[in-house]
């Protein structure tokens, strides 16, 4: 091992914990032995970076390691003894206490046998991207997310989750080496608008579009959930902005909690008005005129 833990992972030694971070992947990253099988070269700098990130990486470490209380292993150093000044008192041998010189001797052997000692890393997390519809999550799904080597890994879609969630997959990522545990597979989920359906928390909104007839006369029809469609009875004489609930057809969480679906209705008017609707109007408006104006003329409307 290099005997700068800062130009084993190539920054400063005033590098930032982020740049840090940061040289600790790019490098790990390029010189897994997943990646580099046979290349007992690129083992070995593996290791290197490991060991290195595992003092740098931790700030009360890389504070000893910075004032020297910790060599490029991370073991104590031995602390330094001076001889006594001549005349002073002395045991044989010249040393003033011969159980100091055996505590040193046993932390040299304890550090050596550290040193011997073959360590163990924990492999790095993966993180990849998922795409699901509106409805996936919703309800809930199976999804399959392509990993880096080319395999697959299956992914539950928790019910109800929101767009920018992050699932975690213990284990799922990269191997340790030497005994250490694999790391995690992190997927951050990505929820595809749909083009009528809109979440508002556990509540699911949709604006309905019916004809002028069905708001004059009402009647049944048929509305979209992310349950499949369902028949929703329109009140005679319904407006635009009216707005429906359908009980327990929002998005249901694992607390037990349920939303309902609001439905707005919005009413429309024909594309083309013919002649016979036309003369319909202009004699029923004769005889059924009103005003739905009529409360917006106040004082200052009326002048």
């Amino acid at each position: 091992m290099a005997k700068n833990l800062y130009a084993v992972l190539g920054v400063a030694k005033g590098a930032s914990k982020d740049e840090i971070k940061s040289a600790y992947r790019k490098l790990t990253k390029s010189l897994h032995p997943d990646l580099n099988p046979g290349d007992e070269r690129a083992e070995e700098q593996f290791k290197a970076v490991s060991a290195a990130y595992d003092i740098l990486g931790k700030t009360d470490k890389r504070g000893r390691y910075d004032r020297g209380e910790i060599d490029e292993s991370g073991a104590d150093k031995a602390p330094q003894y001076a001889r006594q000044p001549q005349g002073g008192h002395q045991g044989r041998g010249g040393f003033s206490d011969m159980g100091d010189m055996s505590d040193v001797f046993s932390q040299m052997f304890r550090d050596r046998q550290q040193q011997a000692r073959p360590q163990s890393f924990n492999g790095q997390d993966q993180r990849y991207q998922m795409n699901v519809t509106f409805v996936e999550a919703a309800l809930g799904s199976k999804k399959q997310v392509q990993m880096a080597d080319g395999g697959s890994l299956s992914v539950s879609i928790p019910q109800g989750i929101e767009d920018g969630k992050t699932i975690r997959l213990k284990g799922k990522g990269m191997l340790g080496y030497n005994g250490g545990a694999a790391g995690d597979a992190l997927i951050q989920v990505t929820v595809t608008p749909d083009p009528v359906l809109t979440r508002d928390d556990l509540n699911i909104n949709l604006t309905l579009p019916i004809t002028l007839y069905e708001a004059a006369l009402g009647g049944k029809v048929e509305v979209p959930t992310i349950h499949g469609m369902v028949g929703l009875k329109i009140p005679k004489g319904s407006r635009s902005g009216q707005t429906m609930r359908l009980k327990g057809r929002g998005i249901a969480i694992r607390s037990g909690k349920k939303g309902d679906q609001m439905v707005t209705l919005s009413v429309q008017m024909p594309d083309v008005i013919d002649e016979d609707l036309a003369t319909f109007l202009e004699g029923w408006k004769d005889t059924n005129a009103y005003d739905p104006r009529a409360k917006m003329k106040t004082t200052a409307f009326a002048q």
